[in-house]
Formats: structure tokens, C-alpha cells, sequence
């Protein structure tokens, strides 16, 4: 093995890598299960799922915490833990189908899905030079989409082929995320941070347009996360094994589309990058509303999911504005600014389910519309000293709020 490829397997980037890949075993696996598993085994309704997935939803919006914990152990340390957390949360799952068992399982899953999220994106924009950013996180999803590629192949032939209980379906998932993170513990030396980093809550005026971005994503990305797959299952009746099926085929796209996306938002910009995908969005959701063919809806839930990539332009547009100290304080706060919506709209929407899925995903087309109000606002270049620009309609001159 000749030494730079040696160097590059022990590098920062690679790590990231090999952590994003135990993330889908867990995550992809419960998400795979989880409708089926809650509908057949618990008897759930749009109400139950709803109240899960705020359940869900809670350890982001507590992802602020995530700076008091760095006051005791290294950031690479927590991604460890977190990591260690999601898989035996995952894995338990299956013990555990009752309303009482499925929340308390979610909950504890959910921590270390959304603390390893939270660490590992401050991690991202203090190890990557600004100029690789872009490209850099668009391999990482590859490689996580790779690594869900075969989590629900495996999990397609299990329940088809095999007829494996959910219960061992989600064992097998949480525990190879458990193992992956072992070697990533025992591999890799603490990796030092090129900039001392704040530990103490930091909300900066100058970051609002980034906040703002972050909210409304957040609460748009719940409208899929939670209602999109619910829907195929609830709706068109899709099987465990279809569902699985269906996210076979995204995974399978993202594998070349992520990088390609990473590209391409380091070549058009994060403003344009975010325009795009805030239009696409707009014409999904709506579709959403309307849609009566099982099939369309699939190709509408796979369109869906090609839009997320493009979402790391609000994370470049972020390293391109901010403080480099500020990485691992705003990481937390910006997931739980994210989460604030995620928290209290499933349940809401849930009962808004009950009497009108179709008002469900026009909500989604109005935070969809919201979003792309605020990208028109991100500047062309954007950095310190000018993080946003007020559309020509407004203000013809470039503004921002002082630090």
C-alpha cells in the first residue's frame, strides 16, 4: 500500500466516511420497519405515529445540549457514543412493539441519531478547506447511501426470501452499526480541530438568514419523514417489503447523485443550488396533495428524496459566513432550531391527518414557498460581512445585522 493512499485511509475525511456509513444501518433499518411494524404489531393510527415521530423529533430540539456535553468529553468522542446509542436503540426496537415500548426505544435512538448528526457536521466544517466542502459532504452522502443500499437489500431478502421477523430485521441493523463504530473507536487517533472552538450557546443576529433556513427545513423535511412513507403504506397499501423496495431504488440513485450534487453546488452557488431545490419542492408537494396511483406517488416520493442532496448548500453557505469557533456551538443550536417545528408539527399534523391528508402536504408546499423566499436573500458571495442581501423588490443594496 503505497503512503498517500495509507495517509488518506487514516485521514479526517475518511472516518467521516466510515461513521456515515454506520448511520443508515441503524436509521435506514428502523425506517424501513417502523409503519409496518406500528400499524400491524402496536395499532397505530395517523394519532400514534404522529406523537412518535415528535417523540422522535425531541432529542434535536434538545441538540443545544450537545455544547454542554463538549464541556466533558471531545466532540469525536460524542460522535462515538452517539453513534453507539442509535444502534442499541435501533436493535431493541423489535423486544419492544407496544405504544409505551416503540416511544421509549425512538426516544433513545433518536439521541444518538440526532447528537451524532449535530457533532458530525461541526466535525465536517472544521476538518474540510472551504474550497472541498461541497464536494466532501457529497461523498459522504454517497457513501450513506451506498451503506442504505445494501442495509435494505439485505432487510428486502430478509423479510421476502428468508421471512425474518421485524424484531430480528432491526437486531441485525443496530448491531452492525455497534460494530462499525468499534472499529471507527479503535482505528483512528483523536483527530485535533484546526480552531479552538466555543463552548458556550452562541446566537449571532448576523446568522439569522442561516437560522431561518434551517427552520423551514426542518419542518418541511417532516412532511416527508413522516407522512410521505406513511402515506404509501396507509394510502396504497405498500407491504413492508415494497416500502423497503422503494427506498432500494433512492438509495441506488444517491450513490451517483450525491456527488454529482456536491459538484454542482460548489460550481452554481448555494443560492441557486437552494432555489432549485425549493421549486422542485413546491411542484412535489403539491402533487402530494393530489396524487391517487400508487405508482405516481412512488416516483413522487423518489423525487423527494433526490431534492435532499442539495440541502448541504445552506451547510457551505454556513462555513462561507461564519466565525470558524462558532462551528460547534452553532451546530447544536442550529439542530434545535430545526427541530422547534419538528417537535410540535407531526402531532399537530397527525390530527390534521384524520381529516385531510391532502391539507397535510400543501402545508409542506407553503413551507417549501417560505424557503424559497429566504434563498433569494443569500447572497452570490457570500461571507463575513455580507450575509444576505434583501431582494431588489425591498432593498437594492446589500444589509446585515451586526454580530
Amino acid at each position: 500500500m503505497n503512503t498517500a493512499l495509507k495517509n488518506y485511509l487514516r485521514s479526517p475525511e475518511m472516518l467521516l466516511m466510515l461513521m456515515a456509513s454506520a448511520v443508515p444501518l441503524s436509521f435506514a433499518t428502523w425506517s424501513a420497519m417502523i409503519n409496518n411494524l406500528s400499524v400491524e404489531m402496536a395499532g397505530f393510527s395517523g394519532r400514534e405515529i404522529g406523537i412518535l415521530q415528535s417523540i422522535r423529533e425531541i432529542p434535536g430540539f434538545l441538540a443545544f445540549a450537545v455544547i454542554f456535553v463538549l464541556l466533558l468529553m471531545r466532540e469525536q468522542t460524542l460522535a462515538i457514543v452517539s453513534l453507539l446509542l442509535m444502534g442499541i436503540g435501533t436493535a431493541l426496537t423489535g423486544y419492544l412493539p407496544s405504544v409505551v415500548g416503540l416511544y421509549c426505544t425512538t426516544l433513545l435512538m433518536s439521541f444518538g441519531f440526532h447528537y451524532y448528526e449535530a457533532v458530525q457536521s461541526s466535525l465536517s466544517l472544521q476538518w474540510i478547506d472551504k474550497e472541498r466542502t461541497a464536494l466532501v459532504l457529497g461523498r459522504i452522502l454517497g457513501v450513506g447511501s451506498f451503506t442504505s443500499l445494501v442495509a435494505f437489500g439485505l432487510i428486502y431478502a430478509g423479510l421476502e426470501l428468508f421471512s425474518l421477523s421485524y424484531r430480528h430485521v432491526l437486531l441485525a441493523g443496530g448491531g452492525l452499526t455497534v460494530v462499525i463504530t468499534l472499529v471507527a473507536l479503535l482505528s483512528y487517533p483523536a483527530i485535533a480541530s484546526r480552531h479552538r472552538q466555543h463552548k458556550q450557546l452562541i446566537l449571532r443576529r448576523r446568522y439569522w438568514l442561516y437560522y431561518a433556513l434551517v427552520f423551514f427545513s426542518g419542518a418541511r423535511r417532516q412532511i416527508f419523514v413522516v407522512f410521505a412513507g406513511f402515506m404509501m403504506v396507509e394510502k396504497f397499501g405498500y407491504s413492508a417489503a415494497n416500502l423497503t423496495l422503494l427506498f432500494l431504488v433512492n438509495c441506488a440513485i444517491n450513490i451517483w447523485l450525491a456527488p454529482v450534487v456536491g459538484r454542482l453546488v460548489g460550481r452554481w452557488g448555494d443560492r441557486n443550488a437552494l432555489v432549485f431545490e425549493y421549486l422542485g419542492l413546491i411542484v412535489i408537494f403539491t402533487s402530494y396533495a393530489f396524487v391517487n396511483h400508487a405508482g405516481l406517488a412512488a416516483v413522487l416520493y423518489i423525487l423527494d428524496h433526490m431534492f435532499f442532496a442539495l440541502a448541504i448548500a445552506i451547510k457551505t453557505y454556513f462555513q462561507k459566513i461564519a466565525d470558524p469557533r462558532d462551528f460547534a456551538s452553532s451546530a447544536g443550536v442550529s439542530f434545535t432550531i430545526n427541530h422547534v417545528a419538528a417537535v410540535l408539527l407531526p402531532a399537530a399534523l397527525g390530527l390534521l391527518w384524520l381529516s385531510s391528508p391532502a391539507l397535510v402536504f400543501l402545508c409542506g408546499t407553503g413551507f417549501a414557498v417560505c424557503s424559497l423566499i429566504l434563498s433569494l436573500m443569500i447572497p452570490v458571495n457570500p461571507a463575513e460581512g455580507r450575509e444576505f442581501v434583501l431582494p431588489a423588490p425591498m432593498h437594492s443594496s446589500r444589509a446585515r445585522f451586526p454580530g
